[in-house]
């Protein structure tokens, strides 16, 4: 439902009066994992993840530095302050325990990695770590495996037992809270629980559908006669049949094909219809019917209900990360997300006609003008980097202030 037309926009605006800061955030939504993964990307990632398993999560991390610190100059110098995230699964959450109000007292997170530590060497390492988090203090403990050439066939390897590699105070130790974000939705919005038996049904029979008809393909000679049958039978030779015999094939007269087929159809139109595509799951007769656009407005209503609900689940998110990270650095900064509420986005010309409809009107408030202002540019700026939309949002925010003044 988020191609073609029907796309969300995302806008992510900050507000300081440090170039510092507002620095540091539009690298941060630019590469939010110090990999080059944009934060909308990673949050792209987390809410499938969510679609998938009910519940994501992300680390709030920051770079481990050893010495002390004297000022923020030092901490931008050494990449203390340069926050970045990490999503984990709920695979990888594999214990945890939460106070009254849900939030987590202490999680502990399991990953798996597998590699070689030269060219030269058949030996493949299986690395398991488990990261101990609490309100304050982290713990990460490792065990390593080796595994020679032939331990991809059975062999287990040499098993080394489980250090500590590293502990100490994480990123949020100051705030006496888990760095660790989750991303979750009621089992309305569980998409996966609600279609997956019925995929797997639409799976099993697709499949069972191909094979017969594959298998149809084939079909035996049959040969209807009261005479004992001894001929050979092959392409290189031919039959001789009586004036009463009758030859044919073991071809399938197609009513179960038929029956298949259409349970096909209405196992797709019920896993649209379980998936809030209301569009799609008239059958095949019904999407190419004409709709009047009242119609097809009604059929899109409870899509872009369901749609602005995911779509303020992001919003919520990616407040709740960026407002830990703001605490965590102590940045004197006003955050703002906007957007992933509108779904059938107009053109261009369409919003830059409303923003100038909504000046003739001439309402006389300085602040509705300046938003409007911020909503045009941010549109159209909709590729530009975020360090240009900030240095736009700030001119706009400067001039209506020396307008004020």
């Amino acid at each position: 439902p988020l191609s073609g037309s029907t796309r969300p926009t995302d806008r992510t605006t900050f507000r300081s009066g440090s170039q510092r800061v507002e620095d540091f955030y539009a690298r941060f939504l630019d590469d939010g994992d110090r990999t080059g993964k944009s934060l909308l990307e990673i949050a792209r990632k987390v809410f499938i993840e969510t679609l998938v398993y009910r519940e994501s999560y992300v680390l709030i991390d920051f770079p481990r530095v050893n010495g002390e610190i004297n000022n923020l100059a030092e901490e931008d110098a050494l990449g203390k302050s340069r926050a970045y995230l990490v999503p984990y699964s709920p695979r990888q959450l594999i214990n945890w325990r939460t106070d009254k109000q849900g939030e987590f007292e202490w999680v502990v997170l399991r990953t798996q990695t597998s590699y070689q530590e030269n060219l030269t060497d058949d030996d493949t390492i299986a690395e398991e770590q488990w990261l101990y988090l609490d309100r304050e203090n982290f713990q990460l403990y490792s065990r390593k495996r080796h595994e020679g050439a032939g331990g991809a066939n059975g062999s287990s390897g040499v098993i080394e037992g489980v250090e500590l590699v590293d502990q100490g105070r994480h990123g949020l130790a100051d705030l006496r809270r888990v760095p660790l974000v989750k991303m979750a939705v009621t089992d309305g919005l569980w998409l996966a629980n609600k279609a997956s038996l019925l995929q797997q049904e639409h799976f099993n029979k697709s499949n069972a559908l191909s094979w017969a008809l594959h298998m149809g393909l084939f079909a035996m000679p049959v040969i209807y006669s009261e005479r004992e049958w001894q001929q050979i039978v092959g392409e290189a030779y031919y039959i001789q049949l009586g004036p009463n015999d009758r030859f044919g094939w073991t071809e399938p007269e197609g009513h179960v094909f038929q029956i298949a087929a259409d349970n096909l159809d209405r196992l797709k139109d019920e896993i649209y219809r379980v998936c809030y595509l209301m569009n799609q799951a008239g059958g095949r007769e019904a999407r190419h019917l004409g709709q009047s656009g009242l119609s097809k407005q009604r059929d899109f209503a409870v899509t872009h209900e369901i749609l602005r609900t995911y779509g303020r689940l992001i919003n919520d998110f990616l407040r709740q990360v960026l407002g830990l990270i703001r605490l965590a650095r102590r940045d004197d900064v006003e955050i703002e997300v906007t957007g992933m509420d509108q779904f059938d986005v107009p053109e261009f010309s369409d919003e830059l006609a409303h923003a100038e409809g909504l000046r003739r009107l001439a309402i006389g408030s300085a602040r509705l003008d300046k938003e409007v202002q911020k909503r045009v540019a941010l549109k159209y700026l909709d590729g530009a980097t975020q360090e240009t939309k900030n240095e736009v949002v700030r001119e706009i925010e400067g001039q209506s202030a020396a307008q004020e003044k």
